[in-house]
């Protein structure tokens, strides 16, 4: 397997296992997809770097054109770091203590306000002289794949319930806070094509009830492709049906209201390979178990989601299949893939797990004290290190150890 030329096998000799690999120019082709899926119609993305916060990555997505999404406030600081212009960045937190939005806002970003409370202090303390965007929960609820948006609805801890428009509009009459913007919390859970565009006919309405909209953020939540036979939601089909809408809005409205997205894994998840080397390969019982130099300390999506993550022997691609549970080396029930048909896995060989730009490195911990990897970012034909392999004085840096004898002392 190839990145731009360069074969993984060496950049795993050269930078170590467990490695992240990521391919910078498809970022780019993703980036230039999106946007000319939206061609005709004024829109901006802004990168979910929460989706891969790496410095290296979010410059990148800089020079490519995007703005920021960021959901902390040292998210803000590192958009800030790598060149992104405050107006750049919209700061869309969740649950946050107040004192957040605080800092955001003498930071200079946008601000997207997604609950009740926090729009009351917004405009006791603002007032007119900041905007604010309002994040809604639009209840979107379809006949089609109903039980997957009922799910999500009950669980959604996220925007402000329609059935509170009334009392938001009176906190914004109130205080005179000035919308400039109309957010949706969107997720893969509900990118269905059927129910999106209906979503996007409700949030369209709801934004009709506000006099001076500058834009219209229908979030991320843009699916890709796991398996081959997965069905997805095409990026040019969500547009033709979302101009659509815009257009009927926007003669409804009377003005052009700008679109703003925030994908993060259509951006990234696709660029990412997880390499890992096989450690040990052994039977319990009628179940052979591949085991490697990684675990969920480094991607934890199998066993936190039962996360798909296609698997590739490097070191004997077109080998025999046989069936392997693949395993980390976490002292837990520690699942890359469970009863996988797979070439011969042999002790030493290189396995790839795809699809792992996004949610992976940033969901990372030191759990069982080990160390995160290193990640590698691959452009014009050159690996490049953007960010060294944790080491044992990374583990201790903060921690303080008492001198018991001392205290013995004191008593």
């Amino acid at each position: 397997m190839k990145i731009q030329g360069l074969d993984l096998k060496d950049i795993a000799e050269e930078f170590g296992t467990p490695l992240y690999v990521y391919d910078g120019q498809k970022m780019k082709d993703q980036v230039a997809t999106f946007r000319k899926a939206f061609s005709g119609v004024c829109i901006r993305i802004n990168y979910a770097c929460k989706a891969l916060t790496n410095l290296s990555v979010m410059k990148l997505m800089k020079n490519e054109g995007t703005c920021l999404d960021t959901v902390s406030v040292p998210e803000i600081r590192m958009g800030l770091s790598v060149g992104f212009e405050p107006n750049e960045i919209i700061f869309t937190p969740n649950c946050v203590d107040f004192s957040e939005i605080v800092e955001a806002v003498d930071l200079g970003v946008n601000i997207n306000i997604e609950n009740i409370p926090n729009l009351e202090k917004f405009g006791k303390r603002y007032g007119s002289t900041v905007p604010c965007c309002v994040r809604m929960n639009p209840f979107i609820v379809s006949k089609e794949n109903s039980e997957k948006v009922t799910w999500w609805h009950k669980q959604s801890k996220f925007g402000i319930s329609v059935s509170q428009l009334e009392e938001a509009r009176s906190i914004i009459d109130k205080y005179g806070i000035r919308v400039n913007g109309l957010h949706i919390h969107s997720s893969s859970v509900i990118m269905s094509r059927e129910i999106f565009r209906k979503g996007a006919a409700k949030v369209f309405e709801i934004a009709e009830t506000f006099e001076d909209l500058d834009f219209v953020d229908f979030g991320g939540g843009v699916k890709v492709r796991h398996k081959v036979d997965e069905d997805i939601l095409d990026i040019y089909e969500l547009a033709e049906g979302l101009k659509a809408e815009h257009a009927a809005f926007t003669e409804r409205y009377g003005k052009e209201v700008d679109l703003w997205f925030e994908p993060g894994r259509f951006l990234v998840s696709e660029s990412g390979t997880l390499l890992t080397r096989t450690t040990m390969v052994k039977t319990n019982g009628e179940r052979v178990f591949a085991g490697v130099d990684s675990g969920f300390n480094h991607l934890i999506r199998p066993m936190f989601y039962d996360a798909y993550h296609e698997i590739l022997n490097l070191d004997n691609p077109d080998g025999d299949k046989a069936t392997y549970t693949v395993v980390g080396n976490i002292c837990e029930i520690d699942n890359f893939a469970v009863d996988r048909e797979l070439p011969e896995i042999k002790e030493g060989h290189l396995l790839a797990l795809k699809n792992t730009g996004s949610y992976g490195y940033v969901m990372a911990s030191n759990y069982n004290s080990r160390m995160r990897p290193a990640e590698v970012l691959v452009l014009d034909g050159k690996a490049h290190l953007v960010r060294k392999r944790d080491e044992f004085e990374d583990l201790v840096r903060n921690q303080i150890v008492l001198d018991f004898e001392s205290e013995k002392v004191a008593e």
